[in-house]
């Protein structure tokens, strides 16, 4: 009975000496996106999604933050309907943009926009 106790923790001990961890002991990114300056003139809710999914609504001066597994992040942004009037969002979907996420990464951007539309420009963490 003792040996198998000892034999089940060695091989316990060994599972765990050989699990890869990265340098920083992380296995997932940190992305934060904000609206804190006045660069989007729309009193109107922004909505973030992530590989196709409603992710955070932001309004003026605010942020949101989500802890991500590495790779390729798909974040595509859109004015939501609300109470306000000329909420509505438009009949076309918005482009997607693609994030490279590495396990350890804290990466910040900012809501901007062209004539194009909504954007996200790499910001500064600014701590």
């Amino acid at each position: 009975m003792r040996w198998s106790a000892f034999s089940l923790l060695g091989l316990l001990s060994l599972f765990t000496a050989t699990a890869p961890v990265n340098a920083a002991g992380e296995d997932y990114g940190v992305l934060i996106i904000s609206r804190e300056r006045l660069e989007v003139a729309t009193s109107c809710e922004i909505g973030v999604y992530i590989q196709d999914q409603l992710a955070a609504r932001l309004f003026q001066e605010q942020s949101t933050s989500f802890n991500l597994p590495p790779g390729n992040v798909s974040l595509r942004l859109k004015l939501l309907p609300g109470q306000a009037p000329g909420c509505n969002p438009g009949m076309l979907a918005p482009g997607s943009q693609d994030i490279q996420l590495r396990a350890g990464d804290m990466l910040k951007y900012r809501i901007a926009m062209t004539q194009d539309g909504m954007y996200l420009k790499r910001a500064g963490l600014g701590y």
